[in-house]
């Protein structure tokens, strides 16, 4: 039986990298070709060749998850860039409103979960935040349908700053509680912090990514080194207060793209981003999904992947209707929202490792291993659900808005 993953232990790193290449692609080819999101197949490939799979890619690749590094903040960079500024001072207050929604509705349900099953508070407000934020995993299928500026979209692509800042905090406050108790002078520096951060980023970076711009307004090379440069600048300071590196992503995105927009060094990177890096971030989220610990966890913990995974998707959906009832969006942009806002990938993944690893005074853990394994099935069921409602709904509306 282990012949095969033996065999492919041994493939020399060049063979890795050019069975990458490969993945990359023709896979988004066999996707369109069957009506298929390209991340469902991407995710796929992952699975197979992955240290769960054929064990073609190892565990902990190191080269790989840089590379995956780099997609995910250019995917989370991308989607700042595509708000409009004029449609985005609009529907800010939408932003933060449907933010808001679908922070608390997710975390009031992970909590709900987590007392039904006799968790302690703290555990359950930990799973709670891990349902509350989400990732734009179907940000590129709405690009390629021509709607990633539309208010829905927008909405929604502003509304992640707020669901990924709320649950990242929730997590700071879980961590230190557990292991010592609570420390209200730790969660003030860390709000006096972010409180810093935003505005330096969206204003300081953002002025001084227009000014450079201009600069090296002509050159495409310069151009693309300083759009990389900003965007690995803004993660890293994301990264020092204790923030995932892709909220900064985001912001310096946002802050940056009237400059950005048309110029030729960003054409470049976008280029690189949408036809490598991203699609390599897809593929690694498949090394972490192990299909045997699916089927046993789906088996022995069956009722409380039922409660956390229907909990996440029927109190998103809720949420993408109350921001829809109240802005009267259409039903499809209702939808829209709704899958945009389902796939729970790395970061929840990996904030779900951190609290597993994490100990009290006693070695208890702050969540265990179901818990853990509850979280793989929810990223395996999420990060394909939402691509495939994502593609349906934005051909739906990409569709009458061709139309009119």
């Amino acid at each position: 039986m282990d012949l095969f993953p033996e065999f492919f232990q041994n493939f020399p790193p060049l063979a890795r990298v050019a069975l990458a290449f490969f993945l990359v692609l023709v896979v988004p080819m066999l996707c369109r070709r069957f009506s298929l999101p390209a991340v469902v197949g991407l995710l796929a490939a992952g699975v197979v060749i992955g240290p769960h799979g054929l064990k073609i890619i190892p565990h902990n690749p190191q080269v790989g998850n840089f590379l995956a590094e780099i997609g995910k903040l250019m995917l989370m960079m991308f989607a700042g860039i595509e708000i409009d500024h004029v449609l985005f001072k609009r529907v800010w207050k939408r932003s933060l409103l449907f933010g808001l929604v679908t922070f608390l509705l997710p975390l009031l349900a992970g909590m709900a979960a987590g007392f039904l099953f006799n968790y302690y508070w703290v555990a359950a407000l930990l799973i709670g935040s891990l349902l509350a934020s989400h990732t734009l995993l179907g940000f590129p299928i709405v690009q390629q349908n021509g709607i990633a500026g539309s208010e829905a979209v927008s909405v929604t692509t502003g509304a992640t700053i707020f669901t990924d800042v709320g649950s990242l905090l929730v997590l700071a406050i879980c961590l230190p509680i557990h292991m010592s108790g609570f420390s209200p002078g730790a969660l003030v520096m860390q709000l006096l912090l972010l409180l810093g951060y935003v505005p330096l980023v969206i204003v300081g970076i953002g002025k001084l990514g227009a000014w450079l711009m201009a600069r090296f307004s002509g050159s495409a090379d310069r151009e693309f080194g300083l759009v990389l440069f900003l965007m690995a600048l803004a993660a890293f300071g994301a990264e020092l207060i204790h923030l995932e590196p892709i909220i900064g992503a985001f912001m310096v995105g946002l802050a940056i793209g009237p400059a950005t927009r048309h110029a030729k060094g960003f054409e470049h990177f976008e280029f690189i981003g949408q036809s490598f890096f991203i699609p390599i971030f897809f593929i690694s989220i498949g090394f972490h999904i192990n299909l045997g610990v699916f089927v046993v966890t789906l088996v022995d913990n069956s009722l409380l992947v039922l409660a956390i995974v229907g909990g996440l998707i029927l109190s998103k959906l809720g949420a993408a209707l109350i921001t829809q009832r109240l802005y009267r969006f259409t039903a499809p942009e209702g939808l829209l929202m709704w899958s945009l806002s389902l796939p729970q990938v790395a970061a929840t993944l990996a904030a779900a490792l951190v609290a597993y690893n994490t100990l009290d005074k006693n070695g208890q853990r702050l969540i265990d291993e179901p818990i853990l394994n509850t979280v793989i099935v929810l990223m395996v069921v999420t990060s394909i659900l939402g691509p495939v409602l994502t593609e349906k709904f934005s051909r739906m509306i990409a569709g009458r808005e061709g139309n009119r």
